[in-house]
């Protein structure tokens, strides 16, 4: 079950890599460094009735295009280290799939799972 979900998780990087012409180290970057936490500090800014989250991050993503001057070197540079951070959880009996599929899809997953049950208890409670 575990090489079936990181199957299907590279496959679909890989298929948004063919058609946005980035490589498929540049589109795990994009998504998993910007796209998902972009996605949280926007469910974290409806729990508080903000908009400085999601500013403060689109400041952050503006400074660091405008500062970044090799894209392709550099997510290849953090992709190399999160594979190497992947890997550190052999030594507790993990393997790269696994800690893949448990760091990169089920965390996450339950970070949106916890984001939004908060926003659906609050508007709830509102509603009462």
């Amino acid at each position: 079950m575990i090489k079936f979900v990181f199957n299907i998780v590279a496959k679909l990087l890989i298929k948004l890599s063919s058609l946005t012409g980035f490589t498929y180290n540049e589109i795990n970057i994009i998504v998993y460094y910007f796209i998902i936490p972009f996605t949280w500090l926007v469910l974290l800014d409806v729990i508080f009735q903000s908009h400085i989250l999601k500013l403060a991050f689109v400041v952050f993503c503006f400074g660091f295009y405008i500062g970044c001057r090799d894209f392709r070197n550099y997510s290849n540079w953090l992709f190399n280290k999160s594979v190497i951070f992947l890997n550190y959880f052999n030594k507790l009996g993990s393997n790269y799939y696994a800690s893949s599929v448990w760091i990169c899809v089920t965390l996450p997953l339950l970070i949106y799972v916890l984001l939004i049950f908060i926003i659906i208890k609050k508007q709830t409670i509102w509603m009462h």
